[in-house]
């Protein structure tokens, strides 16, 4: 509320400001106005904004009286950070465009996809595809009972064979300790992930 209080306080002057330029119609007002000063301001949050000034000093002024705020998490510690100037041409040339050589379309032009992962990364996706098909081929599921299925086999209780499934990290820990054989089985991402 004290920050809606000085900003309805400052008003009337920047208004009389205004019209002290001369600037009596709106037209001649958003001239005005135009001229202001955009700063890119940051609060000691590091939230990006930005802010016009009618000049540096009401900057300063309304940093000085904690007018300015940021907009994210309402901190008053606000900065200016570095922005490339904004120069107005005073000499405007008006260019007329040139069309652009019309070229063939020989086929509809079908968008080509991004590589997101480097040549190293698609080839060890690709391996890791390899292995996880080979072993959903050639083994047999047991679902939630491999800790169970991979003792039997290891104490020979059953005949053993290729088998993958379902193990939580107690049961996968449990059977290392015991001295059973047991690798992760790669999740590879789905391809258009």
């Amino acid at each position: 509320m004290a920050r809606v209080a000085a900003l309805e306080a400052i008003w009337p002057n920047l208004r009389c400001r205004l019209i002290s330029l001369g600037a009596n119609t709106p037209t001649q007002r958003t001239a005005s106005i135009q001229s202001m000063i955009r700063y890119a301001l940051a609060c000691n949050k590091a939230h990006p904004f930005e802010s016009w000034f009618p000049s540096s000093e009401a900057y300063d002024a309304q940093r000085a009286q904690g007018l300015l705020t940021c907009p994210v998490c309402g901190s008053d510690e606000v900065e200016k950070q570095i922005m490339a100037p904004s120069v107005g041409r005073t000499n405007k040339v008006h260019t007329v465009p040139i069309a652009a050589p019309a070229q063939p379309v020989t086929e509809a032009a079908q968008p080509q996809p991004v590589a997101l992962l480097s040549e190293h990364e698609q080839a060890f996706r690709a391996m890791l595809k390899a292995v996880r098909e080979h072993v959903t081929q050639n083994a047999d599921y047991v679902g939630s009972g491999f800790a169970e299925e991979a003792r039997k086999m290891h104490y020979g209780e059953i005949e053993h064979r290729s088998i993958y499934g379902k193990a939580n990290p107690g049961e996968a820990e449990g059977l290392l300790e015991e001295g059973i054989e047991v690798h992760l089985l790669p999740i590879v991402p789905d391809e258009r992930n």
